[in-house]
């Protein structure tokens, strides 16, 4: 009894720097998933085979020396790689020793970013719907993140972003292709970032590219391929995203020198190095595979879907890129988005994520998100199921 007193009372005393934190819808939907024998179309994560190439490297690297600490920015190899894929890709030519460096997956990246460059007392400005990592560093690093909301078709609304610069405003986050909706920034909309960055000198850019190579119709236009703002920016990239192998969390960063600096010293005191086996097993690979592949891959299991689901109630909006498919259920339900989605799952054994939950304000348009980077079995039988509502 004295033990639980005491704890309690411990507990009382204990000041949360993230009192608004608590379990992720994503962590929600996938237990209720799991608990009701739902089909998982929630989470963002493949359930296909890895290439059989890549795991043949991994195997065999397996039996090399490279089970100690990587050097602290990553492999040398690897750096190597990822600096003739963004020439390849981008015709940007990056250098590996001081401008690249390998992360424990995107999430420690912008977080890391986040911790090096933003002060207590700045702001960062989110644009919502967001994903929930971008706001959590910024909290804790004592900044201000100011969210924004995006337009109805999920482009920036970029006069409203430009009236909320001010002298505090250290970052802007942009996610393109963009998590949750699957839009594409086109050519018209990075050109005004380009004067918005311009006319704010101060201001930083962290662009979060992790589905790059994800696109089907409309290109991805990376920042990698501006050379006006490049130089303030922080580029974040995912090898989990691009090669189906969410569980490995490795990902990467490209930014100019003078930021990299500071991004490493908090780095090393944070991870330090990353899975030195999967960094040597990713060298070779990016030797041997096409990343252009990825998009025609994708775009035949987005149309899969699209054609499947094509007779059913929901209203899809349009995928320019990622693997998630955004649709409208109004005609369905009145629902708010969350009680419809945990609905989905106890009544009809879909779980899927409801896109309020990417708001700061919970702003509900009745819509919701599934994944469709899933094999073609499962998801014949989750439109079965949702062609049935």
């Amino acid at each position: 009894m004295e033990q639980i007193c005491y704890l309690r009372s411990m507990n009382e005393t204990v000041s949360s720097k993230l009192p608004n934190v608590g379990t992720t819808i994503f962590t929600v939907m996938s237990k209720m998933a799991a608990d009701y024998g739902a089909i998982n179309l929630s989470q963002g994560f493949p359930n296909f085979p890895v290439d059989p190439v890549l795991e043949n490297i991994l195997a065999e690297k397996a039996k090399e020396p490279v089970h100690q600490y990587a050097p602290m920015a990553g492999n040398p190899g690897l750096l190597f790689e990822i600096s003739q894929l963004i020439q390849r890709q981008y015709q940007r030519t990056v250098l590996p020793a001081t401008e690249v460096l390998v992360t424990a997956g995107a999430t420690q990246a912008i977080f890391t970013t986040i911790q090096a460059l933003v002060h207590p007392g700045e702001e960062v400005l989110i644009l919502d719907p967001c994903y929930d990592c971008y706001e959590s560093p910024v909290v804790l690093t004592g900044a201000v993140p100011v969210h924004l909301p995006l337009s109805e078709d999920f482009t920036p609304d970029w006069d409203l972003i430009d009236s909320k610069i001010t002298p505090k405003t250290r970052l802007l986050i942009i996610n393109n292709p963009h998590n949750p909706s699957g839009k594409i920034l086109d050519s018209g909309n990075l050109e005004i970032l380009e004067q918005l960055m311009q006319k704010h000198p101060h201001l930083l850019l962290l662009s979060d590219e992790v589905y790059e190579f994800i696109t089907f119709e409309k290109k991805h236009i990376s920042v990698n391929t501006l050379p006006t703002i490049r130089e303030r920016s922080i580029i974040v990239s995912s090898f989990g995203k691009t090669f189906h192998i969410t569980g490995w969390k490795i990902g990467y960063l490209i930014a100019p020198e003078y930021l990299m600096n500071e991004i490493k010293k908090v780095h090393q005191f944070l991870v330090f190095c990353v899975n030195s086996p999967a960094q040597a097993a990713l060298a070779d690979y990016l030797k041997v595979t096409d990343v252009t592949a990825l998009g025609a891959f994708y775009q035949s299991k987005r149309d899969f879907f699209r054609e499947l689901i094509r007779e059913s109630r929901f209203e899809l909006l349009p995928s320019e890129g990622s693997y998630f498919q955004v649709a409208d259920y109004k005609s369905i339900s009145e629902e708010n988005d969350v009680e419809f989605c945990k609905r989905l799952v106890t009544e009809y054994g879909v779980a899927a994520i409801p896109l309020s939950v990417f708001n700061a304000n919970h702003d509900d348009r009745k819509l919701i998100r599934f994944c469709f980077a899933k094999n073609n079995d499962t998801l014949t039988q989750a439109t079965e199921r949702l062609c049935r509502i």
